[in-house]
């Protein structure tokens, strides 16, 4: 009995996914419970298991298709030897002595297996010592381009898939696509066996102009077509409206770090020893952005048509840079926690993004981000609003400048803040002082232990 494996809900907000990669593959056990496709959606990746013990019957859905909720992405045969056993004592039995003598009626026995129910992109391609690899649809379409047989390509991905980047090494390895079509030099030798020098050279010499199909690596000027994934294209797209959807702009101010600084270097290795995490600054600037929205609500607000939602809690995104791009993990109610509760929880979240495990519900709501440039060495930059939200903090590189205390020039640890903000909540007047207010909290750590 042939079970269906259904995109399942997929979290508030989100309709569709992109199949990622099978992580099983026909024919292939499955246990009840086992993770059997990875989906990949514009905010997290997540993998469908199966709710059977069996082996994997059907894959209807290839890797890099768009699927919705409740779409048949394959099936699952129940009993782990029903559909493995079955096909294999009955057929080989009787038919075995006839096969032998004769190979030819060996070769259509693969053809029936696109039938059950594989798609054309996912079809089986043999590798050549008997062994069964399947290409993705990117790398089938690839192949297709650059006229590459891919019985000749070794499949690198899960259980040898054949990927897009095989294809692509493929065709840089060889210089040109007729050594790799090893079926274009048999032809010559039929013309070979008449002596007569000049008709032969010919044939061979016009196999080789038009072999140089892969335009990119015969002109040595090599470009490379990728597809963005469903993420990177939520980015641009989210990017893109918060610019058209908002009066957006941007203020700026710097701080004197001298304090935080040195506060830092007296406590961080008690703070270590006691709580088990080391002492950043995205602690005192989360509890100084908190301070700060106390102080100017409006900045923790959101534009709801011709209402303002005015928020009285303080989850702060903080952005963290992962190989897919830019996500926003939220610290809840980081008014109620300490600084060792929030440097835990930064450090947490930054590593579920590096891993690519984070949950829809780190990710989800926000009232407002913090962003840090700095890390990368920014010195300025106008951070875009992440929507709803109409206010974003960017923090910058910490650089030593010549600056006036006193009547006097010193140097001093400074850094450059820019507090990007939707003009049609928040006046001038109002983003300049949130600024001022943050320095001020943050110039003098007493202060901010007290209010932030």
């Amino acid at each position: 009995m042939a079970y269906e494996i259904k995109v399942p809900s997929l979290g508030e907000s989100i309709v569709e996914a992109t199949v990622a990669r099978w992580l099983k593959q026909p024919g292939e056990p499955v246990a009840a419970g086992e993770a059997i496709v990875e989906l990949e959606t514009d905010k997290v990746n997540l993998e469908v298991a199966s709710d059977y013990a069996g082996v994997v019957g059907t894959i209807v859905k290839g890797e890099g298709e768009t699927v919705a909720i409740g779409d048949l992405l394959g099936t699952v045969e129940a009993g782990a030897g029903a559909a493995t056993t079955a096909p294999a004592p009955a057929a080989p039995a009787p038919a075995a002595p006839a096969p032998e003598p004769a190979p030819a009626p060996a070769a259509p026995a693969p053809e029936p297996a696109p039938a059950i129910g594989v798609s054309e992109a996912q079809a089986p391609t043999p590798t050549g010592n008997g062994a069964v690899a399947t290409a993705t649809p990117v790398a089938q379409k690839v192949a297709a381009e650059y006229a590459v047989d891919l019985k000749n390509v070794a499949g690198t991905g899960p259980g040898g898939r054949i990927t897009k980047e095989d294809v692509l090494r493929s065709v840089g390895d060889v210089a040109s696509a007729a050594v790799v079509a090893a079926p274009a030099p048999p032809p010559t030798p039929p013309p070979a066996p008449a002596p007569r020098p000049a008709p032969a050279p010919a044939p061979a010499r016009s196999t080789q102009p038009a072999a140089p199909s892969p335009q990119p690596v015969a002109s040595g000027r090599p470009e490379e077509r990728q597809r963005l994934s469903r993420r990177r294209q939520t980015i641009a797209k989210r990017l893109v409206e918060a610019q058209h959807n908002a009066a957006m702009l941007t203020t700026f101010n710097e701080v004197d770090m001298t304090a935080v600084m040195e506060l830092r270097k007296r406590r961080k290795d008690s703070f270590k020893e006691r709580h088990g995490v080391g002492l950043g600054f995205m602690s005192f600037f989360t509890k100084a952005a908190v301070g700060a929205l106390k102080a100017f609500p409006t900045v923790n607000a959101e534009i709801q048509g011709d209402e303002m939602l005015l928020k009285g809690y303080y989850d702060i995104g903080v952005a963290v840079g992962a190989e897919e791009g830019l996500v926003v993990p939220v610290v809840r109610d980081a008014d109620k926690k300490s600084f060792a509760q929030i440097e835990k929880e930064i450090g947490e979240l930054a590593k579920k993004a590096r891993d690519n495990t984070l949950g829809l519900g780190d990710i989800q709501g926000g009232t407002f981000t913090i962003t840090n440039g700095g890390v990368y060495g920014s010195l300025m930059s106008t951070p875009i609003l992440n929507a709803p939200q109409v206010g974003i903090l960017g923090m910058h590189k910490i650089e030593e400048r010549a600056v006036v205390v006193g009547g006097q020039i010193v140097v001093r640890p400074m850094m450059y803040l820019a507090l990007s903000y939707d003009h049609r909540l928040i006046d001038g007047s109002t983003a300049v002082r949130f600024l001022v207010r943050l320095k001020e909290l943050l110039e003098d750590p007493e202060v901010l232990l007290l209010e932030g």
